[in-house]
């Protein structure tokens, strides 16, 4: 039923702009972003304050950040909505972009062909290719609200995930490439060709092809019980994302350059090539794939598995000050002042939006404070990844308590004793 809605949503024009198809809740989401970014500018150029709260800084700055806090929310849940709809369409295309690599094939082998002549090994190509496309179809069918085909690469955070594709690759050209001699066997009378085809199928000869593929799966493995165990330990922050994309493979969770991810990918897919330029000039046997190309994607995956064992690290508390402002006299902290929280890590990667910024909550003693969003010109400047603003909230009692920061992802600083003074 929800794939039979989401299909007759589907059917509105390119152009729709309501909320109930998958054209209307992305441009719903990018109307969401355009009215929270006029909002925010407004608000950082002192405009849109109501007068009950303007004569007040510190009663203007928390209105200011519950608003901006309401509307982030919305952008949040419009681009939910975006990323669900792209899942759909894009389990469409992806069924529909094999077959078209399928038409290729044909068109491929018929110009070939036009030379040489018609042979068995171009009829046990076009059908390895009809039968892998038709399980994959079969397949993306079953996900089809996650994504289809994109549905095994997904990992639990929401984004690509290289550890998963670069096997996912592997396992599907190996299984063209097994299929390709195996349905050539079945169209082989005895004699020297069913030889030559079982010949091809020889463990050695495969041996390394075999070993690449074994090796880029334990890697998705120990990838994913890594990050695991670091997650629970509060090692690791790990915040979802609206959508998969294909930058994700190349990129970190904020969306910077990773170089143990490019380079990783880089070398998976110049290890592919050569195995289907292999595969195109000896159909008749498994491709061999030489050692050097197999210790290469060995090496690259140690170190993309060793790079997921470095990441991550936990916030820290390095210093609490009292903030002061022009023309204030110094003084000890008492309740109602602003403090200054310095450390590290208070923003993990892809908590830069909006809403995972207003998720940061300070914890002083018993009392628990959500960061306030102060809006600049093209962003925020608090809060930020080494510095926090809060204001001691009147509930706190006077005298020596802790002060703790909980990111947007959960995760727990150290404890940082101050005292406040009556």
């Amino acid at each position: 039923m929800a794939v039979q809605e989401i299909h007759h949503r589907s059917t509105h024009g390119g152009g729709c702009t309501c909320d109930d198809c998958p054209h209307g809740a992305r441009e719903g989401h990018r109307r969401a972003v355009a009215a929270f970014l006029e909002q925010r500018d407004e608000f950082a150029a002192g405009q849109g304050l109501p007068a009950a709260v303007a004569r007040s800084a510190g009663a203007s700055r928390q209105w200011v950040s519950d608003e901006l806090t309401q509307a982030a929310r919305t952008v949040a849940e419009r681009g939910r909505e975006a990323g669900h709809s792209w899942l759909y369409l894009l389990s469409r295309r992806a069924v529909l972009a094999v077959w078209i690599a399928a038409g290729v094939l044909l068109l491929v082998q018929v110009g070939t062909a036009l030379g040489t002549g018609w042979s068995t090994a171009r009829t046990a190509g076009l059908l390895s290719a009809l039968v892998l496309a038709g399980l994959l179809t079969v397949a993306a069918r079953a996900q089809t609200l996650r994504g289809g085909l994109l549905a095994p690469l997904v990992g639990e955070d929401n984004r690509l995930s290289t550890s998963k594709a670069v096997p996912c690759a592997w396992v599907l050209v190996t299984a063209f490439a097994a299929l390709l001699p195996a349905l050539r066997l079945a169209a082989s009378s005895p004699g020297p060709e069913r030889d030559a085809l079982y010949a091809g199928l020889e463990l050695p000869r495969a041996l390394p092809l075999l070993a690449v593929l074994a090796l880029t799966s334990a890697v998705a493995v120990l990838v994913r019980r890594v990050v695991s165990v670091r997650i629970l330990s509060q090692r690791l922050q790990k915040l979802p994302a609206d959508r998969p994309r294909g930058a994700d493979l190349l990129t970190d969770d904020a969306g910077r350059g990773s170089l143990p991810d490019a380079q990783y990918v880089l070398v998976a897919t110049v290890t592919l090539g050569f195995v289907a330029v292999s595969l195109a000039r000896y159909p008749d046997r498994l491709p061999h794939l030489p050692w050097s190309l197999a210790v290469l994607t060995g090496l690259s995956a140690g170190v993309y598995l060793a790079a997921k064992y470095a990441e991550g690290s936990r916030p820290m508390v390095l210093s609490v000050v009292r903030t002061r402002e022009p023309g204030d006299l110094d003084a000890a902290i008492r309740t109602g002042d602003d403090i200054e929280i310095r450390g590290v890590g208070f923003v993990p990667a892809g908590a830069q939006t909006p809403e995972m910024l207003a998720r940061l909550v300070v914890r002083i003693g018993a009392v628990h404070v959500h960061v306030p969003l102060v809006p600049v010109a093209g962003g925020f400047a608090n809060p930020s990844d080494q510095v926090l603003t809060v204001p001691v909230p009147a509930d706190v009692e006077p005298g020596r308590v802790d002060v703790q920061v909980v990111t947007a992802a959960g995760v727990e600083s150290n404890r940082c004793t101050i005292d406040v003074a009556e």
